[in-house]
């Protein structure tokens, strides 16, 4: 297939692009890298993935540079760590091409999420670093990356990009679904019962911390990056009197669509406990957020289907069950494939990007109308 060039859009039937999504996340765990062929409307084909996950030492220095609240001035020290989450990016490609037994001249767009530094809408700024051009040029692929800034110039919230995803691949359904992402933020994407090919019956928001708080949590009272399965969690109890407080932030009360940046909240108000008791509350913390956030959609939904890590938390699970009042299952129960979720979800942006799709409605981020979004780059 020949490269695209960015096209407005039209009503016309495209033709299947061959893509790969690159999605690092807010937990700042590794690469997620999968492959999709989509013409922007349909998914066609949901192929490999694979993660490349980030060592320990650049974790520790991208978290470090996140935390030191850097100004984007094109230094040293942000040009170095731009080329190495780049470059590890590129390794994500090329490993996944390589176990997948095909060739980059296979490749027709890449979509490059690039490493959330700050998110903060309400001063229209976000930035997602990574050097598109330089994936690009390693690669000798297009490379469609930058998918929030536009958004955010418009007044949007830039985030969650994910719904129009979420409702590309769901079922037809005569009852409202809801799709919970718990990365190191949680956001849902409530789609509403019956056909929607417009995605104008969306909603999707930002509803509080994912993983995030909790891994900080671990990785600063027992030396680990997350707590598994939540064990650490179902150890400890949950104080409830902390939840409430945390509960009182002025995000829970703001209406949706809205967002958040990764380290909005602080765990100050659980400094006093035990690590146990901290992981608990901070596990409790999310799973309320989450409530607090299905409070907002049209309708209670009586399933929720969970992606990102932490669907692997049994303990979260199990809150967010009792909590809700809901089923609550992994999207890997629908089919869909919940590590991968996201890469695939930057694979079709990248091609809705080229073919000047919209990636972001007023419903999914407040942005005014519907908007096309992201940069696009050649070799």
């Amino acid at each position: 297939m020949a490269a695209p060039d960015r096209k407005p859009a039209s009503d016309a039937v495209f033709q299947p692009l061959r893509a790969i999504g690159l999605m690092s996340g807010t937990s700042m765990d590794g690469v997620d890298a999968a492959y999709v062929e989509t013409d922007g409307q349909r998914v066609i084909v949901r192929g490999e993935a694979r993660t490349t996950p980030f060592d320990r030492d650049f974790r520790a220095r991208l978290k470090a540079y996140i935390l030191s609240g850097p100004v984007r001035d094109g230094g040293a020290e942000e040009r170095g760590l731009e080329a190495e989450l780049t470059d590890l990016h590129v390794k994500a490609v090329q490993a996944l091409v390589e176990r997948m037994g095909k060739n980059l001249r296979d490749i027709d767009i890449i979509g490059f999420h690039g490493q959330t530094i700050w998110h903060k809408p309400q001063q229209h700024l976000t930035w997602q670093m990574g050097d598109g051009a330089r994936l690009a040029k390693a690669l000798n692929v297009p490379v469609a990356y930058d998918f929030r800034s536009d958004d955010v110039k418009a007044g949007g919230q830039g985030a969650p990009l994910l719904p129009i995803f979420h409702a590309a691949l769901a079922p037809e359904s005569n009852a409202p679904v809801v799709i919970l992402n718990l990365g190191g933020v949680g956001n849902i994407t409530y789609i509403p019962g019956g056909a929607e090919t417009d995605f104008q019956g969306l909603l999707g928001f930002d509803t509080g911390p994912g993983n995030g708080m909790i891994d900080d949590w671990m990785m600063k009272h027992f030396d680990k990056p997350m707590d598994p399965g939540g064990m650490t969690a179902a150890r400890g109890r949950v104080h409830e009197d902390v939840v409430a407080q945390m509960l009182a932030a002025p995000f829970f009360a703001r209406k949706p669509p809205k967002s958040l940046d990764r380290f909005d909240f602080s765990a100050a108000p659980v400094e006093g406990l035990s690590p146990e008791d901290g992981a608990a509350t901070l596990t409790a913390f999310t799973a309320a957020s989450v409530v607090r956030g299905l409070d907002q959609c049209p309708a209670r939904p009586a399933r929720i289907y969970v992606a990102g890590g932490g669907r692997h938390n049994d303990t979260l699970m199990q809150m967010l069950a009792k909590r809700s009042g809901a089923i609550v299952a992994s999207v890997d129960s629908l089919g869909w494939e919940g590590d991968a979720l996201e890469a695939q979800a930057f694979a079709y942006f990248a091609v809705r990007c080229a073919r000047g799709l919209p990636l972001t409605f007023p419903c999914t981020t407040g942005v005014k109308a519907p908007l096309t979004g992201g940069k696009l780059v050649k070799p």
